[in-house]
């Protein structure tokens, strides 16, 4: 039986993984960033946009929607319905390995609205400089 287990959870474990739908808006625009950084060109001064339209998966914060990019490098989305209640919300950190965010920036953004988070080369590290 233990061998039968371990070769189901070896068979799923690829399927899994690799599977967008698993995760949700807050990791999706921290690939995004990811993408992003990558992008950004490697000289101090270099700049580049980044930007996510939300709701970023069917089905998903389909009302307006509030995002906090912080100092402390965290990256919340809160999902509102139509009566301006909240529905769910996301966060992660993952981004913070490839940004630097000076500042605290905390945007309430209508349904359907895209979120751009503005880059600069500084001292060789991506930094945000607007978030809109």
């Amino acid at each position: 039986m233990q061998e039968i287990i371990k070769l189901l959870l070896l068979i799923s474990f690829p399927l899994i993984s690799g599977c967008a739908d698993l995760t949700d808006a807050a990791t999706r625009f921290a690939y995004d960033i990811e993408t992003g950084e990558s992008r950004l060109g490697k000289s101090d001064g270099d700049n580049y946009s980044i930007q996510h339209k939300t709701p970023s998966k069917a089905d998903e914060c389909t009302g307006a929607y509030k995002v906090q990019l912080d100092k402390v490098g965290a990256f919340i989305i809160w999902c509102y319905d139509t009566a301006g209640n909240t529905v769910s919300s996301h966060s992660t950190s993952y981004h913070a390995r490839f940004i630097d965010t000076p500042q605290t920036y905390l945007l309430d953004k209508p349904a359907g609205s895209t979120l751009t988070v503005d880059l600069e080369r500084r001292a060789g590290r991506a930094v945000v400089t607007n978030v809109r």
